[in-house]
C-alpha cells in the first residue's frame, strides 16, 4: 500500500526502529527521494489521541510496516462554471 495525501497511518516499530512508541501520522505527501527498496520518505503531521496535528515531520519508514487507520477522503468532482461572454465596444479615437 502506497500512502496517499490525507491517509492516517499507525506508525510503529514494524515500520522503523525509531518508533519505540507508536504514533498516528497524517500524510501530506510521499517524498520522491532515492531510498532503499521498500523504504519511503513521508511528509506529514504527527497526530495526538484526539486526531489533532501536533507537529509536522518527515519520516523514513518501511512501506510494509505501515498500517492504515483511515483512508483519505475520495476526491470531489470539480465543477466548472460557465463564463459570461465579455462584451466589447469600439473605442472612439480623436
Amino acid at each position: 500500500m502506497l500512502p496517499r495525501s490525507g491517509d492516517v497511518l499507525h506508525v510503529n516499530r514494524a515500520a522503523s526502529v525509531q518508533f519505540l512508541r507508536p504514533i498516528m501520522f497524517r500524510v501530506i505527501r510521499v517524498i520522491n527521494w532515492p531510498t532503499y527498496d521498500g523504504w519511503l520518505w513521508l511528509d506529514g503531521y504527527e497526530l495526538n489521541a484526539a486526531g489533532d496535528a501536533v507537529s509536522r515531520r518527515s519520516i523514513f519508514v518501511q512501506q510494509a510496516g505501515l498500517r492504515q487507520l483511515q483512508a483519505a477522503p475520495a476526491p470531489r468532482q470539480h465543477t466548472v462554471r460557465a463564463r459570461r461572454p465579455v462584451v466589447r465596444t469600439p473605442v472612439r479615437v480623436g
